[in-house]
């Protein structure tokens, strides 16, 4: 193995060539590109071989996460069939580092008869694919890192780069907002903090430990320690949210006053003044007021703070479950 001083060299070669690329390269093209991808009304299809295949198809799915129509292509099976799938509001993306590649020359007379737009992106200002495209994007490559020459380690960093600035740069023209981003991520927890709400976390009121402000305290054990909430919720008899009172109150109160509470009302031991949501809150906001400015693990779910109608209790355990 490498020692570290070599390994650094190594880093040190790469961010060379790196930096060769940016010095090289041409933003006209790159802009052409992100604008091209901006204006197609149809589907926006990579395609590439090898090495270059698996960058495209990275670059596809990341314009898909970002709010673009995109399809990786494979040129095989293209040639084959799957052409079918492209037509003249369709743009036609080629990656390949040589701009030679057999599989795709082949299939550029093919997708220009069905009207697609061709896209050329390589490495060879000079190549097939530059001259056949209707649009070529040249990402200038002083050489791979490889010992040889040969293994396509530093163009495809190239690549990685060029496809992953430009999907930015057509977020930003497209203008889009972190709620549609989370829309194309709801299983992610960056989808799930900014798409759930309250209600959809929340126990609804059938269920729930409720009491009223004139029940004993001994009458209220069961239903205390039952429903698994931590806590009992005291509503009148229109259900509005009168307080609340909690395992940790029936402690602190058992240790004031010994047994003698038992037979003290809820109106006299509640919480008077509880923090409460309401269903159409963000889940993740109901998260954030369990914790300021005491830390707290439920909320009350009310119609408004005005009627403070009962509809429900978000627990932080039940957040916590949902991803959150």
């Amino acid at each position: 193995m490498a020692s570290s001083a070599a390994l650094k060299k190594l880093f040190d070669t790469q961010q060379g060539y790196l930096t060769h690329f940016f010095e090289q390269v041409d933003y006209e093209p790159l802009r052409e590109f992100c604008q091209a991808v901006v204006d197609c009304k149809g589907t926006v299809f990579f395609s590439g071989v090898g090495k270059s295949g698996f960058i495209s198809q990275k670059i596809s799915m990341t314009l898909v996460s970002t709010g673009t129509k995109s399809v990786f292509l494979n040129p095989t099976d293209a040639l084959h069939g799957d052409i079918g799938i492209v037509d003249k509001d369709d743009l036609l993306v080629l990656f390949s580092k040589s701009g030679a590649t057999e599989e795709l020359i082949k299939l550029i007379p093919y997708a220009k008869a069905k009207g697609a737009k061709l896209i050329g992106v390589s490495s060879n200002a000079k190549s097939l694919l530059a001259e056949q495209c209707e649009l070529h994007v040249y990402l200038p490559l002083e050489r791979e890192l490889c010992p040889f020459d040969l293994a396509p380690v530093t163009s495809t960093a190239i690549q990685m780069l060029f496809g992953d600035t430009c999907a930015v740069a057509i977020m930003q023209a497209k203008a889009l907002t972190m709620d549609e981003y989370a829309m194309n991520h709801p299983a992610g927890r960056i989808g799930k903090r900014l798409i759930l709400n309250v209600k959809d976390v929340m126990k609804p009121v059938a269920g729930l430990p409720l009491c009223g402000p004139g029940d004993l305290l001994v009458d209220v054990l069961v239903e205390l320690s039952s429903k698994g909430c931590g806590c009992v919720l005291v509503v009148d008899g229109d259900g509005k949210l009168m307080g609340t009172f909690t395992d940790g109150d029936l402690r602190r109160k058992l240790g004031e006053h010994g047994g003698s509470v038992l037979q003290k009302t809820m109106a006299e031991l509640m919480s008077g003044s509880p923090r409460v949501t309401v269903a159409d809150a963000k889940a993740v906001e109901a998260m954030q007021a369990m914790e300021h400015p005491t830390p707290v693990s439920f909320l009350p779910v009310v119609e408004d703070i005005v009627s403070m109608k009962l509809s429900g209790l978000v627990t932080l355990h039940g957040l916590v479950n949902a991803g959150l």
